[in-house]
């Protein structure tokens, strides 16, 4: 048996996100059947992050135990055939050690969220972006963001339906910046809670619009309280970008 390592890049807009749900297609789903179908084995992909339905990865880790004897480049190519024609894409394929885990050998995991702030809608980025029409004050929301590095409780910023052992989360960087018609939220921390990152964004954007002042997201911090959050902010404009190893 080995155990390969992924680089898997995907547009989530077809799937109901990275694990394998009873109600329509995972990312996760599909890339086993189509194993299957190349060797014959019923084996189980395991990711660094489970996203949600709607959410995109550029380069998600993930490994997985096949019997067979394959090159890299063999299961690369073949995965990559037998998923077409869905929005996967096997990046990188390479050898690892049994005990090398894409989830618990993580030490690291950054996301990335795309806000197109513009009065036009998106024709080529439909479903990979927030579109909002206003214009959004970056230097506020810079303000915001800046309250929530460090290590806190984040219960606020947390799904009802979370499965973390503890609201407490280090998030080491959180940085908004602009890239012409866009503005990006990139964050960073060894693990996130579940919808942490949407919550966020969808409070920094009540900043930008200038409904909240930036010192409100202090507030809603140290509130720990699911109900003081302003909103979600959508899944189509999420990215999970890397995940980080020793």
């Amino acid at each position: 048996m080995t155990r390969w390592r992924l680089a898997i890049e995907y547009d989530g807009g077809p799937f109901m996100g990275w694990q394998r749900q009873d109600h329509g297609p995972s990312v996760q789903q599909t890339l086993e059947e189509a194993l299957q179908r190349m060797t014959g084995e019923q084996a189980q992909f395991t990711a660094a992050g489970r996203t949600d339905a709607g959410v995109h990865a550029l380069a998600m880790a993930a490994h997985v135990d096949v019997m067979k004897s394959l090159t890299p480049h063999r299961l690369r190519e073949g995965l990559n055939a037998l998923v077409r024609p869905q929005p996967i894409s096997i990046l990188q394929v390479e050898e690892v050690a049994d005990d090398w885990h894409a989830r618990f050998s993580c030490i690291g995991r950054r996301y990335l969220y795309r806000i197109l702030s513009r009065r036009a809608p998106p024709a080529l980025d439909s479903g990979r972006v927030w579109h909002i029409a206003v214009p959004l004050d970056v230097d506020a929301m810079r303000q915001g963001a800046a309250h929530l590095v460090g290590r806190h409780d984040f219960t606020t910023f947390r799904s009802a339906h979370c499965q973390s052992d503890s609201p407490v989360k280090t998030l080491d960087s959180l940085e908004v910046s602009r890239s012409g018609e866009e503005i990006h939220v990139a964050a960073a921390a060894r693990s996130f809670l579940h919808h942490q990152v949407r919550s966020i964004v969808g409070c920094l954007a009540l900043i930008g619009r200038g409904q909240w002042r930036p010192d409100e997201m202090r507030g809603a911090l140290e509130a720990r309280d699911r109900s003081a959050l302003g909103f979600n902010a959508p899944p189509q404009g999420l990215y999970f970008v890397e995940a980080v190893y020793p």
